[in-house]
């Protein structure tokens, strides 16, 4: 699975993401703000805070992070199990 090597906040909620296979993106998160823990992105400044973490996730704080093979996904609007093949054997003994 590619890694994600830079993210960059955007107007209205967008991220800009960058994979290391060469891909990169814009996803719009906007539909999540004012939810949940996601009620901290009306603060503009702390939407702006986004960076890689230490796992390679996407987040801004220790509570605030978001998995970045769904972003990879949105980008490039494959299917997970294009991403993982061995889903596509599960897939099929259900």
């Amino acid at each position: 699975m590619p890694r994600a090597i830079a993210v960059q906040a955007q107007d209205n909620c967008m991220l800009w993401v960058q994979y290391d296979d060469g891909v990169a993106g814009r996803v719009d998160l906007s539909n999540l703000v004012g939810q949940g823990v996601f009620v901290a992105w009306t603060d503009r400044w702390i939407f702006e805070q986004v960076h890689i973490g230490p796992s390679g996730e996407i987040a801004w704080n220790d509570q605030i992070d978001i998995c970045p093979d769904a972003m990879y996904l949105k980008i490039t609007g494959k299917k997970p199990e294009e991403l993982f093949p061995a889903l596509t054997q599960v897939l099929q003994q259900t």
